[in-house]
């Protein structure tokens, strides 16, 4: 496992750009100034550093706070590669679950409510630790909409 010392030795961290920047070089393949990373199919970025891989947004927490992170990083604006240290937090799984992007098969356009065919309703539902809490059925979309807001609240649901 590598070390704050280690790592502050290899690479820079700009905080405000979120980005790595190689320090040293230790490969012909590696520039020094040239910006550290590459983005996997997931789109975080990964640094290999002495043949292991990192995930940038551990690396950003690491680098900062001289701890790795004790839970998961949650990308506050929900852009995976985007490691700026306001961004990111150090939360639950059950939190981080909280911030998730839309589906892309989502017809109402908020996470949550969905057209129900048969009913010719809409459905609100919310997921509190690991259990779909069933928040009704409305005939307008605004409705099923604000009670999903309102359940958002309660529960600690982010507001993104």
């Amino acid at each position: 496992m590598i070390t704050q010392k280690e790592l502050k030795y290899i690479l820079d961290y700009d905080k405000d750009t979120g980005l790595f920047y190689w320090r040293n070089s230790f490969s012909n393949r590696i520039k020094i100034g040239e910006i550290a990373g590459s983005l996997n199919i997931n789109g975080y970025i990964n640094i290999k550093i002495n043949s292991k891989m990192y995930k940038a947004h551990r690396l950003a927490w690491f680098y900062t706070y001289g701890h790795f992170p004790k839970l998961e990083i949650d990308h506050i604006n929900r852009i995976r590669n985007d490691n700026r240290i306001k961004n990111l937090r150090d939360v639950s799984h059950s939190i981080n679950v909280k911030n998730i992007e839309l589906r892309k098969d989502n017809s109402s356009g908020y996470s949550g409510v969905r057209w129900y065919e048969s009913l010719n309703k809409w459905r609100a539902k919310i997921t509190i630790n690991k259990k779909q809490l069933h928040l009704g059925y409305f005939k307008d979309l605004k409705g099923a909409i604000k009670a999903r807001k309102m359940a958002e609240i309660k529960y600690g649901y982010l507001t993104n």
